[in-house]
């Protein structure tokens, strides 16, 4: 009898897998479909430029890679996996909540703008509980060396990107209307899957997320599976101050010499910081030392290949937005949707690789860890070599088929298949199981600083135009009479985007403004503006135009106030909470039309093909390096592939 047990334990999975894989689906339908949306909402509805969304954006999903640190801390000392998972998804929940009314309240953009970063301070601390704790748990259902752990991981990661498949696509529909006053339903239905994400954990957990022997997992602290050397992280006075130093150190050098900003230097600082605390702990046999170190270094080539993979919710969504023809069979396909491309290539895909793994195998041909890495890292350079070779040579007024997106999105999935399951693993082979959660946080951590540099990344993109002030001006009705000679023919949106549109041009306009208001406020703090001598026109291009007006649907009127300077007008309908009418708001913006080109080590990305192949060059050396390092790592593993 007890051989029939062992076969069938061998050949199949544990129902638990399956529950863990329905929770995290859901779980990451919540993040994935706010995410989505993030950065078009803070673009068209609070009408950020693209650096500065850019930068709100890798903070938000630096930090949300940055907590699992704190949560797997304290899921190893304290709480057990399932408090923490628990825990974690309430507080998204509510996250997501206070992200549908910051969409509900953005015309008040002080107002939506604090709803917001406080809906995303409380997915990132959120995030922080449930991500690291349900990772550690898969491994558990499975007895030590058993050889199904990777196809685990495999299938584990097919459930995190059917939730990322579908949630671009139900949020997209709700919120990526072109209305931005419906984000808030697609952020409603990011904080219904996060409900359902915690209601099928709590009800399922007890039965069927045991071990192998039937005992309950993550109910206790981590440290406490071990008879011995339970206390897994002495603090030391010593080790204390040495860690603090470093982290104090490095965080000034990234602050004052990197420019990268309070988030930014904490991020790098502590990825520098909090792997050194964990391996000077005293206790840690020189096996484990080395093994710990492997993960190491394999986490920080991870930080090239997230930092170039996260672009598709950042810079990748603005090429779907503005330069990528996404008409299909007469209907406009929305941005958003195309961050469901790579999700639904994983679940495709997945079990392709699950078999390729288990084949090579048997024949005892599976690459190591580490090589399968540097295979991905080369991957993800050939995808953006793709997408660079589209857009070379491109009229920025072109649009490109949404093949070159596709292509690009496909090739990375089989370098993420590569990479990021079969990191998951290895963390969970490697890591002593008195620090499992913990340094499956320092794993995350390596994403954390990954994903703020992909903010930073994206902050290069090449801009046509950029949005400089907006205001809703209080001296509306001379300010209409002013502009009102300068209604923009309806025409001009049907016009060929490299043709040229004629336009009155000011001699010289006077701006006041609220000088008691803060600088960083004065968005909302126009008093008034005067307009004079209109008496000429100039030609502006019509895809300048038609740039600005994806950024305001409601523009109808414009003046322009200098060859790089544009003002546009838009009258927005806002639903007046008290009377339940909606009233008419009008807003003004000042559009740069000649923005600096930004310019990274040096070189100035002056094209979308300087900036393709910037992460071309990223990808490739750093799997070159990683190839030819990875035989070293493969004898600190220690026998452990």
């Amino acid at each position: 009898m007890e051989s029939i047990e062992t076969k069938t334990q061998q050949t199949g999975h544990p129902k638990g897998l399956y529950v863990l894989f329905v929770t995290e689906m859901w779980e990451r339908f919540s993040y994935y479909g706010m995410r989505a949306l993030f950065i078009l909402f803070m673009t068209k509805a609070l009408l950020f430029d693209k650096a500065h969304a850019s930068d709100v954006y890798g903070s938000y999903t630096g930090l949300v890679y940055l907590t699992p640190l704190l949560g797997g801390y304290m899921a190893d000392r304290y709480w057990g996996n399932r408090k923490s998972i628990i825990i974690g998804g309430v507080l998204m929940a509510f996250g997501q909540l206070l992200m549908f009314f910051a969409g509900t309240y953005y015309q008040d953009a002080a107002t939506a703008t604090t709803l917001m970063f406080a809906g995303l301070t409380f997915l990132i601390i959120g995030n922080g509980f449930f991500k690291p704790n349900i990772s550690t748990m898969v491994g558990q259902l499975y007895p030590a060396g058993d050889k199904r752990v990777d196809s685990a991981f495999t299938i584990f990661y097919m459930g995190i990107n059917l939730g990322a498949f579908i949630a671009p696509l139900l949020c997209g529909y709700l919120g990526d209307t072109g209305n931005p006053g419906d984000f808030r339903w697609g952020f409603m239905a990011a904080c219904v899957g996060m409900i359902l994400s915690l209601i099928l954990f709590i009800t399922l957990k007890n039965k069927y997320i045991v071990t192998p022997t039937g005992e309950q997992i993550g109910e206790k602290p981590n440290s406490s599976r071990q008879d011995t050397n339970t206390e897994s992280i002495p603090l030391s006075p010593t080790r204390l101050i040495s860690t603090l130093v470093i982290l104090v150190g490095t965080f000034a050098a990234f602050f004052n010499y990197f420019d990268l900003g309070l988030i930014g230097s904490f991020i790098f600082s502590l990825t520098i910081s909090a792997p050194y605390f964990i391996i000077t702990d005293p206790a840690l046999s020189k096996v484990e030392k080395q093994r710990i170190w492997v993960v190491y270094i394999a986490a920080f080539f991870v930080i090239f290949f997230w930092a170039a993979f996260e672009q598709a919710g950042a810079s990748l969504t603005y090429f779907a937005e503005e330069q990528t023809n996404r008409t299909v069979m007469g209907m406009n396909v929305p941005a958003s949707y195309f961050q469901s491309v790579n999700a639904v290539a994983i679940v495709i895909f997945a079990p392709l690789f699950v078999w390729l793994w288990g084949w090579l195998g048997n024949k005892g041909m599976e690459p190591a860890s580490p090589f399968k890495q540097s295979i991905g890292l080369f991957l993800l350079a050939i995808g953006y070599l793709v997408i660079a070779f589209g857009v070379k040579g491109l009229d920025p007024s072109a649009k490109v088929s949404m093949v070159w997106l596709l292509g690009l999105y496909t090739i990375h999935t089989f370098g993420e298949l590569c990479l990021s399951p079969i990191g998951l693993s290895m963390v969970n082979k490697l890591a002593p199981v008195k620090l499992a959660s913990l340094l499956m946080g320092v794993w995350f951590l390596s994403t954390a600083a990954a994903n703020k540099f992909a903010g930073t990344l994206s902050s290069l993109y090449p801009e046509e135009v950029k949005i400089e002030k907006s205001y809703i001006p209080e001296a509306t009705p001379a300010l209409i009479k002013v502009l009102e000679g300068n209604m923009l023919d309806t025409n001009v949106w049907k016009q060929d985007p490299k043709t040229t549109y004629k336009l009155n041009v000011a001699n010289y306009a006077t701006v006041k403004v609220d000088t008691t208001v803060k600088k960083e406020d004065q968005k909302d703090s126009l008093i008034s503006l005067t307009i004079d001598s209109i008496s000429k026109t100039a030609e502006i291009s019509v895809f300048h135009l038609k740039v600005i007006k994806s950024n305001n649907k409601n523009i109808d009127r414009a003046v322009l106030l200098s060859d790089t300077s544009l003002l546009t007008h838009e009258i927005a309908e806002v639903k007046n909470e008290k009377t339940g009418k909606f009233d008419k708001v009008e807003k003004l913006q000042f559009w740069n039309l000649k923005p600096t080109k930004p310019s990274f080590a040096g070189a100035k990305i002056e094209t979308l093909y300087d900036f393709f192949m910037l992460f071309v060059y990223m990808a490739g050396i750093a799997a070159v390096i990683l190839f030819f390092l990875s035989s070293k790592l493969l004898k600190m593993m220690n026998g452990v592939r």
